[in-house]
């Protein structure tokens, strides 16, 4: 904790004093250009993978990067979702998995050895269609599973997050573009989903692909 406060007493120190107009803005209002969504891992740090400031991304992290499919009691995913895209009017969605993912590989050693975390086994539950690929692919090298994995959970959640009324109407009148990214950790290499191919590449050579069946556009 003595290094937590010590940084946000550097950052009043040092930080804030050299960017007081940004901050006076920011206190007025927020015109992100994303609505990221990604797991609460503590080495995925989305404004320091994409290189974005203070107002840039409206983050949601939770265990999996978990979408809930659209239901009648919304919880906190469901409600950011609604106003990222209802109020702040995001252009942009991300969801972004991760390798190593410590919620794929409960998942992958089934919810059912989780007694001890009741919790973490129900949320889990919204990644069950994720697990198909192991079932599917049943000669998978065990080095391969987890991987293979966290691509699918990341196809899952976005197929839960067109669920959402509020996202579906948008990507239908092409006022939201939806993303699905898996990064690797050790290595900084990002991929995302490109639906024109089916298939994840290399975010290098296909920076705007969409993850949904529209034209990729910048």
């Amino acid at each position: 904790m003595e290094r937590i406060v010590n940084g946000v007493l550097k950052f009043q120190r040092e930080v804030y004093p050299n960017s007081k107009a940004l901050f006076r803005e920011l206190s007025m209002s927020q015109a992100p250009a994303a609505l990221f969504i990604g797991c609460a891992d503590s080495r995925v740090v989305p404004e320091m993978l994409t290189q974005q400031g203070p107002g840039d991304l409206f983050v949601v992290r939770n265990a999996g990067n978990i979408v809930p499919p659209y239901g009648p009691e919304p919880g906190g995913v469901t409600a950011s979702i609604e106003y990222a895209v209802s109020v702040l009017g995001v252009p942009d969605v991300v969801i972004c998995g991760h390798s190593g993912c410590g919620a794929m590989t409960a998942l992958m050693n089934g919810r059912d050895k989780l007694e001890n975390l009741p919790a973490v086994a129900k949320w889990l539950h919204y990644a069950d269609n994720a697990r198909k690929v192991l079932e599917e692919n049943p000669s998978l090298p065990p080095e391969k599973q987890l991987d293979a994995l966290v691509h699918k959970n990341v196809l899952a959640q976005l197929a839960n997050l067109l669920t959402h009324p509020v996202v579906a109407k948008a990507v239908q009148a092409k006022q939201v573009r939806v993303h699905g990214w898996v990064y690797e950790i050790g290595t900084g290499a990002v991929s995302t989903y490109d639906a024109q191919t089916s298939q994840f590449v290399p975010l290098s050579s296909a920076p705007f692909a969409s993850a949904t069946p529209q034209e990729s556009v910048r």
